[in-house]
């Protein structure tokens, strides 16, 4: 605006003599070029109207450059509109800040620069040291920021060089106009919004915004806003729902400005406004945390579709310090509260309060803010491409959903072993027996009946629904056990000795010996009792039902683990035979063979028979070879046969003695064995002792007796003597047997026998 400055003045009739050069001069702020208004006012009122001229001088100064200057620079970073914005770069470079836990890389830092200076002052070649002082420095560099604390990510996102939101915006736009005033007489410096381009579509921006320095902090009041601010955001939201831009909020603020004159002007009700309003626009929103976000004054631009954080970034609803005053009465114990109010970028995520994680340099965001600010930029491109394809209903869905879930629990999720100290165990409930006794063996019929035909059908070894009946079984019997501690009476020292147990292992992790024997002393008791239970007869049905499956689904297992045994020996053998020079020689061989017109290897010459029985074994070392190095051994096919034999005896041993022992003269023995021992406890009386001797001696009696039969005898000794022949034979040459060798590889075969077939010489192994 040009200004008007006092020159001479020149004036006719009546006025001419009236105001003097002193008057002039005074009357310059209240007068009409250089006129008093006390003249002007004598001059309407007068009665004649007199003529008078006036003549002024008006020099031109320098025009105010804001908005526009004179000539805009069409080339500057920005584009012209970048001239509308009072935010330029500083003229001075920001004074390096060390944070505490940086001082051991300062002293790495320096000693580079040392060397460096005394290279370049000496003229010798250190290049070496340099280049290794260099790689030991972003080693440490990189160990130190993977594993910050959550109080050194609080400082590093307070840190006083890292980029502000004005930064970030003129870096990932093309073209960005600033918009000021909340339309109501106030425009708060601590909240930029405005619209700008990325990739040609427009957003609506706005953000928290700090200052670079001590002077912009001022300005800007530490990034801390009043009600102004949010009055502000709010009009731009309205503007971009009205227009269709999708919102892009930035969120880098310790706080809404908490003075008297805030509140005042109603601070809550503006967050209150903005936080319901935020939830109802109908265009896609976007947050990124940059900073720290603290509290209401962050989550009143941060009602978003998505929230993003960056690395260093901090969300929090009291900083770790006004916790630490409030919990520990001071705030050194910052460091703690860190750690438990979860205000990490990472922490959040799992949370499921920020949706994801924008990775910022080594060394934090100010140390590469172009970089950074490429990295949000592609976050919000691919956020905004997800959003964009929603409809109005499903954004405002989307939006509620992601508020509405925030704080959910789930019941049954395993504690931490570290959270189950001093607490009290739960007691899991136990589920009733829906299965009655004869339901239950009817499943177990029909389940036989099912295994034996899937395995007619099928050559695996299938088991349909044999390990789910198992665990129905071991928790029918878990519930029969806890029916027959209370029938009994126990339940209540169970229970007391179930809590002594828990405190004693959580405070030295191991069992007292007086304990150890209260536990036997108690088992004791409830084996004496127990056939005294009302369930008994059922618990001990379901126990040998138990047995019987258990045993059957180890057999199917290690059936299995035999067929695939089989399938690897098969392939190796293969492979063998599918050798060159193996399948040359083996060619050559039939070739004579055929040539020679003999059909048995009896009958042929001396030659060929030697040719032949050098490839044997040849053939011969060499499953052998393969055999070793799969953890089994080669025997005589003699002494697996005897081997066969001896189990068959065994079994048809066991099925004598156990029809023995279920013999009602026996159980009664054996029952009264137990009873005795029982009663007699860890230190039994001289009394107890001979009569627990005598029916152990009758007990064993009645078994010799049972097993002493000539039939036995006779195959037991036609066994033996077929053993001691088949250990003098050696391997013969139409065969070998296999056993696993069971320190080596016990877990790959149990034992049994197993044939192999390769497709040029059929053998069969153990």
């Amino acid at each position: 605006m040009a200004s008007v400055t006092q020159s001479p003045v020149s004036f006719t009739g009546n006025l001419a003599s009236k105001p003097s050069a002193s008057d002039l001069l005074k009357s310059s702020s209240n007068s009409v070029c250089g006129v008093p208004l006390k003249a002007l006012g004598r001059a309407q009122l007068g009665a004649k109207r007199r003529d008078f001229t006036i003549s002024a001088k008006v020099r031109k100064v320098k025009k105010h450059e804001y908005p526009w200057p004179e000539d805009p620079d069409l080339n500057v970073k920005g584009g012209v509109l970048s001239h509308l914005s009072p935010f330029k770069p500083l003229k001075e470079k920001p004074k390096p800040v060390t944070l505490d836990f940086e001082k051991p890389l300062m002293d790495l830092q320096k000693k580079i620069v040392d060397v460096q200076k005394m290279a370049n002052e000496t003229g010798l070649d250190f290049s070496d040291q340099i280049i290794s002082l260099e790689n030991k420095y972003q080693q440490a560099l990189k160990d130190l920021y993977t594993h910050l604390t959550p109080i050194q990510r609080v400082n590093i996102a307070r840190h006083p060089n890292r980029p502000t939101f004005l930064d970030h915006v003129f870096n990932i736009t093309e073209k960005f106009v600033e918009l000021h005033g909340d339309r109501a007489g106030y425009d708060d410096p601590a909240v930029v919004t405005g619209l700008g381009t990325i990739n040609g579509r427009s957003y609506m921006f706005m953000g928290h915004q700090k200052g670079r320095n001590t002077k912009e902090n001022i300005q800007r009041n530490f990034g801390m806003p009043t009600p102004h601010g949010y009055r502000k955001a709010l009009r731009m939201m309205y503007y971009a729902d009205h227009h269709g831009f999708p919102i892009i909020t930035f969120i880098d603020t310790p706080g809404a400005y908490a003075d008297l004159k805030s509140e005042e002007l109603g601070q809550g009700e503006a967050i209150a406004q903005n936080l319901r309003t935020m939830f109802g626009l109908k265009v896609p929103i976007v947050s990124i945390v940059m900073g720290e976000g603290g509290s209401g004054g962050a989550l009143a631009i941060g009602c978003a579709n998505k929230l993003l954080m960056l690395e260093n970034a901090v969300f929090y609803v009291a900083s770790p310090e006004a916790c630490a005053a409030i919990l520990w009465k001071s705030a050194k114990a910052s460091p703690k509260a860190a750690e438990k109010l979860k205000i990490t970028a990472k922490e959040l995520c799992k949370l499921e309060v920020a949706d994801g994680i924008i990775p910022e340099p080594l060394g934090g965001a100010h140390a590469d803010s172009y970089w950074t600010s490429q990295q949000i930029k592609t976050a919000i491109l691919e956020s905004m491409d997800e959003l964009v394809k929603m409809d109005t209903e499903q954004l405002l869905k989307h939006r509620a959903q992601k508020f509405r879930k925030l704080g959910g629990f789930q019941e049954g999720i395993p504690i931490d072993s570290k959270k189950k100290v001093n607490m009290k165990k739960k007691e899991e409930a136990i589920v009733a027996s829906k299965t009655s006794e004869v339901e239950l063996r009817d499943e177990v019929q029909k389940l036989k009946q099912q295994i034996q035909k899937a395995g007619k059908l099928s050559a695996d070894h299938p088991e349909p629904g044999l390990k789910e009946m198992v665990e129905k079984l071991k928790r029918e019997i878990d519930y029969e056990y806890e029916e027959a501690v209370k029938a009994v009476g126990l339940e209540d020292k169970i229970v007391m000795l179930r809590e002594e147990v828990a405190k004693a292992r959580n405070l030295k992790d191991q069992l007292t010996p007086a304990l150890k024997e209260k536990i036997e002393q108690l088992n004791d008791e409830f084996n004496k009792n127990l056939p005294a239970a009302p369930n008994y007869p059922g618990l001990k049905y379901k126990l040998d039902m138990l047995k019987e499956l258990s045993k059957a689904q180890n057999m199917s297992e290690k059936s299995t683990n035999t067929d695939k045994l089989k399938v690897e020996i098969d392939k190796r053998f293969k492979e063998v035979m599918d050798r060159p020079d193996l399948k040359q020689k083996i060619e050559a061989v039939k070739g004579e063979i055929a040539k020679s017109g003999v059909s048995e290897v009896v009958n042929l010459n001396q030659d060929l028979k030697e040719k032949f029985l050098k490839l044997s074994e040849e053939l011969e070392s060499e499953f052998k070879a393969i055999l070793l190095s799969m953890g089994l051994q080669v025997y005589p096919r003699p002494v697996l046969e005897a081997k066969a034999k001896l189990d068959t005896l065994s079994e048809e041993t066991d099925m004598i003695i156990e029809d023995v022992v279920n013999s009602s003269n026996l159980k009664d023995k054996i029952d009264l064995l137990k009873m005795e021992v029982a009663n007699a406890g860890n230190t039994p009386d001289a009394e107890s002792k001979s009569k627990i001797q005598a029916l152990e001696a009758e007990i064993k009696q009645a078994v010799a007796e049972a097993i002493s039969s000539a039939e036995l005898k006779e195959k037991y000794e036609k066994l033996q003597a077929e053993i001691l022949e088949a250990t003098k034979s050696s391997v013969g040459s139409d065969g070998s047997l296999v056993k696993p060798n069971v320190e080596d590889d016990q877990s790959k075969h149990d034992g049994s026998p197993v044939e192999v077939n390769s497709s040029e010489a059929n053998r069969s192994f153990v």
